[in-house]
Order: structure tokens, then sequence, then C-alpha cells
């Protein structure tokens, strides 16, 4: 999967804090099944991101990753790897942008620039769909296949917020006390069955 940095990955950037501790998440559905794609994050009024640059890939009629999690400020390029056209859009309130039909890789990066989830779509293949979601912090991640996520955080009491594009309901933070020898925490995350996203052509 051609995903590069920064997609899935918080970093303490915050200048001035010389010390952080690991924090690790495992996400499970009401299965008890890994939840891929679920993004942690604790917001702080003295934690200033820094924007990062970053890519989606368009590969096989599909957006990659299905969710993508970068700070305010950041850049994203939206290269098609794909034999075919695509035209890249979102009508999200976070971020509006078009990419009319277009090969290969556009020669803008797209600049995101306010917190909040950003829906994309591609008007040529319905079924194509991705989220970013933009966070005003730079201590974030996002699970992997084994629903598995570590942060780097600052010691102390912090607020955990948990987001998934297939939430059945928002999630209230949650209350954690970062530690250098935290136990990992499990949390278990409601989600809607995804739509089928089969091409049709």
């Amino acid at each position: 999967m051609l995903i590069r940095p920064l997609l899935g990955f918080g970093l303490l950037l915050l200048a001035g804090v010389s010390t952080a501790a690991e924090f690790s998440v495992r996400v499970v559905g009401r299965d008890g099944k890994p939840v891929a794609d679920a993004v942690l994050y604790v917001e702080s009024a003295a934690a200033k991101p820094v924007g990062v640059t970053a890519e989606i890939d368009q590969i096989n009629k599909e957006f990659v990753p299905y969710v993508s999690v970068v700070p305010v400020g950041s850049k994203i390029r939206f290269p098609n790897r794909d034999n075919i056209r695509h035209h890249v859009y979102s009508f999200s309130d976070a971020k509006k942008f078009e990419l009319k039909l277009y090969s290969g890789v556009p020669s803008e990066p797209v600049t995101f620039d306010k917190a909040g989830v950003v829906a994309l779509g591609c008007n040529i293949h319905d079924w194509m769909l991705a989220y970013v979601l933009v966070v005003d912090t730079p201590w974030f991640a996002r699970s992997n296949e084994q629903g598995l996520a570590t942060l780097q955080l600052p010691p102390g009491p912090q607020q955990l917020q948990l987001w998934h594009p297939d939430l059945e309901q928002p999630l209230a933070a949650i209350a954690i006390t970062v530690t250098d020898h935290a136990a990992p925490l499990t949390v278990t995350a409601a989600l809607r069955p995804r739509a089928s996203t089969e091409a049709s052509y």
C-alpha cells in the first residue's frame, strides 16, 4: 500500500516538551475483532501542530488509504496510478476542493487548513470514497489492521478522542493517565456495516 509518512502516525512536535511516553490503544468492534482506520488523538490548547506533506493514492479505482489523519496546515497530493482519469472532489465544510479529470500527479497539492472531517469522492466513479480527519494537534495515530495504535504523549492526565467514519454514534472522550509504563488500553467501537464499494465499470 503506497502510503506516505504521517498518514497513520502522530508526532510529538510541541516545542518545549522534552519528554513523551508511548501510549498504546487497541480498538475492537462489538464482536471483539480488531478495527482498522480508527483515529486516536489528544487535543490541548498548548499543543500546536505542524503541517506535513502526505499522499492519498488512487489505485484500482479506490482511494488508498481509506482513512487519513493529518494536522492542520498539511498538504496532500492525490496521485492517480490508474490508467484512466479520475475527478477528485470534496464538498465538506472543513475543505471544499475539486481536481478535475486528470492522470498522473496534479502539479499542486491540496492544503488542509481547517480542522474537521473531509469526505473524498470521485465524480466519475461513484463508489470511490475516503476520509481525511484534519486535527488541531500533533498527538494522533491511526489503528492498523490489528486494531493497534501507538501515540507519543506528554505524561499526565489526558482526554483521548476516537473517531472512525463508520461509528454508529460519536464516542465520549476517554480519560487516561499517561505514564512511562501505562498498560495498553482496549476500546470498543460500534461500527455500521460498510456499504459495498465494488466497481461497476
